[in-house]
């Protein structure tokens, strides 16, 4: 089995469904003939040319908004925003239009579109290339979210995420497109070839949407995480010696709350980790949820370890980075008696 990074994952899963369906389209801002900023969509449109796959204006707000257009008509739109920082403008068309067309409509018409946007930090790109709104779309009745912390689920799930019928967005870590991150920026980058989780299969297949994985089992807590941050928990349970049980989320919304109520019955303890800003983040609602449903088996207060409440800064970007000391400290603070 092939050996792919997160980028050849992305783009086999556009190819796959490109040419299983000729409603599939492709397209955003140098998406086309100069294969992304990112190049997830290099040689899409020599294969399946310039009607399928082509570059949008530099408007965000058009690109989302002839998606909902392209999708109430029969196609089946993936647009990608440059940056997951660039998409504040194609908000509106997001909430108003794409997650409310099918109740509006009585169902009469659905948004079968996928917005794909790279997110996060860890490559200094300061606070217009580096934030994470994930909790701005979680937030919306209507809308998916999804996103993967490695090649595999990120071919599968973004295949799912095309063939379903109604809006998702896909947020991308850029952080870990070309290997596994796991927080300690001082050492060697990883490459993905050296990680189990790059071994993606070249034809179809589908991560479910709403499903999530324990990637480490564990029984001292419960660490529920996502994107990079998976990796910078399994690096934190294995620098602190902890039992740690990582629960990769994958699809924020909906929530497989099934997995994360199991695990901390298990464990009694649990730690929250995500890159976003602390306040109103997506981790209080992951502790709300924890608290609500798992109270009587809950022996400390949940813990979440977060970016902070500031713009994503260039030159202390690894003192708001939610590291492996960090997450780790917050491990030790949940399992002391």
């Amino acid at each position: 089995m092939p050996s792919r990074t997160m980028i050849e994952a992305i783009r086999s899963a556009m190819d796959v469904s490109m040419e299983r369906d000729d409603r599939v389209v492709v397209f955003g801002e140098d998406v086309g003939f100069f294969g992304g900023v990112f190049r997830c969509t290099e040689g899409l449109q020599k294969k399946y040319g310039a009607s399928r796959c082509f570059d949008a204006p530099i408007s965000e707000t058009g690109i989302v908004g002839a998606a909902v257009g392209m999708g109430a008509y029969g196609l089946r739109p993936v647009a990608e925003i440059q940056f997951a920082d660039y998409m504040y403008p194609a908000y509106d068309q997001i909430v108003s239009e794409a997650a409310r067309l099918r109740f509006r409509s009585a169902g009469d018409f659905t948004a079968p579109l996928v917005v794909r946007m790279p997110c996060g930090g860890g490559i200094f790109g300061a606070q217009t290339h580096s934030q994470s709104p994930e909790a701005l779309f979680t937030h919306v009745a209507g809308l998916k979210t999804v996103i993967p912390s490695n090649p595999y689920d990120a071919k599968g799930l973004l295949i799912s995420a095309i063939e379903d019928d109604d809006p998702v967005i896909f947020l991308e870590p850029k952080r870990l497109y070309n290997g596994p991150f796991d927080g300690h920026h001082d050492r060697p980058v990883v490459p993905w070839s050296k990680h189990a989780l790059s071994e993606v299969p070249d034809g179809h297949y589908t991560v479910p949407i709403g499903q999530a994985v324990i990637r480490r089992e564990g029984s001292a807590v419960t660490v529920l995480a996502y994107g990079t941050m998976v990796h910078v928990a399994e690096a934190a349970a294995g620098d602190t010696g902890i039992d740690a049980e990582i629960i990769d989320l994958r699809t924020l919304m909906p929530l497989d709350i099934d997995t994360i109520v199991q695990s901390v019955e298990k464990t009694g303890r649990c730690v929250v980790v995500h890159e976003a800003t602390r306040t109103s983040g997506f981790g209080a609602e992951l502790a709300a949820e924890v608290q609500e449903r798992c109270f009587y088996h809950l022996e400390k207060p949940v813990l979440r370890v977060t970016g902070w409440d500031t713009p994503y800064p260039h030159v202390h970007e690894w003192d708001y980075f939610p590291g492996p000391k960090r997450v780790g400290e917050a491990l030790v603070e949940a399992t002391a008696d």
